[in-house]
């Protein structure tokens, strides 16, 4: 990710952060109006769940410009989600629920290089997550 890339999403984490919970629960209703089936890896109360989400984004967010030093928690965080029952396609469906939220919520500051900047940091977080979990899990795959 280009140093713009990387203002580009924290500039819009930081829109986004002081409503945290709503947001990350705005995601989730999307991702299971995009596939259903996805609900049941989850817990019937998502408030938690939601407060997940947010906080592993800010950690990731804050570490754009410098991956190595969380990485270790990326791959745990993979493994951890191939022992729920995610499958590496799923990430597809998140993306397209992270961007459709992200869309919603910053309105007319979601530009196209917004998007790009997003779905970028999105595919470098996915990529790592997924090859932990192939390697943990190769029936996942």
């Amino acid at each position: 990710m280009t140093p713009t890339d990387i203002a580009l999403v924290r500039a819009g984490f930081d829109r986004i952060a002081p409503e945290a919970e709503r947001i990350g629960l705005a995601f989730y209703d999307r991702l299971f109006a995009l596939d259903i089936s996805l609900r049941t890896l989850f817990p019937n109360d998502m408030r938690p769940q939601a407060g997940h989400l947010m906080a592993a984004l800010a950690i990731v967010v804050e570490s754009l410009d410098n991956l190595a030093p969380v990485l270790a928690q990326v791959q745990a965080l993979g493994r951890r989600h191939a022992s729920y029952g995610v499958k590496p396609h799923d990430f597809a469906t998140g993306g397209v629920a992270l961007i459709a939220t992200l869309e919603a919520e910053l309105g007319e500051a979601f530009t196209e290089d917004v998007r790009a900047a997003w779905s970028a940091a999105y595919g470098t977080l996915t990529d790592a997550m997924i090859a932990a979990m192939c390697v943990a899990m190769p029936a996942a795959a």
